[in-house]
């Protein structure tokens, strides 16, 4: 029976996700759903889930102190091509480096930097909160179903300049270019929040579940 795995770090309320990624692998017949801090246990997982709250410093740091956890995480997703899923935070870690407060090294599987969010307009306000229409760029099996002008659901104040263009999945506007999703080879990576963005993120997340890269 597929597992995934939604990492516990202590940085995030994860009940949100934790109920949508069990609805859609229940409504699909995807397997289990476990939320675990045990390195064990996200090295047998079929599916990896990172989400994220909070500052990028925070929860890299966090991420780390949890005994084997991220490097389970790397083993299983660059040498078994696990399937992978990073939300807000969580997707910010992909990128090469992160300028929140300080310059925190990411995983470097998405060569972008973490850039505090400019928009042209000065009376929109960051964070940037709330919904917002996707504009996608690439296709993507993850975005089966997904059109340009669906919604999804943000909060943040940073956002990851990708180097590749190839790998920005979709972004939105805000007074500029908000990158929303990001992903190549066996990585898919959100700003915003699926579980909390109805109908388009319980499809994304199905669509995930349902993904062999």
């Amino acid at each position: 029976m597929t597992l995934t795995v939604l990492v516990d770090y202590d940085s995030g309320n994860l009940h949100s996700a934790q109920k949508a990624f069990e609805r859609m692998a229940r409504e699909s017949g995807h397997g289990t759903v476990v939320v675990t801090s045990d390195a064990d246990v996200v090295a047998k997982a079929d599916r990896i889930v990172l989400p994220g709250d909070g500052a990028f410093p925070a929860c890299r740091k966090a991420l780390y102190a949890v005994d084997g956890v991220a490097e389970a995480i790397v083993e299983a997703v660059e040498t078994r091509g696990v399937p992978f899923m990073g939300i807000c935070v969580g997707m910010q870690m992909l990128a090469t480096r992160g300028h929140e407060y300080e310059v925190t090294t990411g995983f470097d599987w998405i060569k972008g930097e973490i850039t505090h969010i400019a928009p042209a307009d000065t009376s929109l306000k960051v964070p940037h909160m709330g919904w917002n229409d996707l504009v996608i760029d690439h296709p993507h099996p993850v975005l089966a179903g997904i059109r340009t002008g669906d919604h999804a659901y943000f909060v943040h104040s940073y956002h990851m300049a990708v180097e590749n263009k190839a790998e920005r999945i979709a972004h939105v506007d805000y007074a500029g270019d908000i990158t929303a999703i990001v992903g190549r080879d066996n990585i898919i990576g959100t700003q915003f929040h699926p579980e909390k963005s109805q109908a388009t993120g319980l499809r994304i997340i199905s669509n995930f579940l349902d993904w062999k890269p």
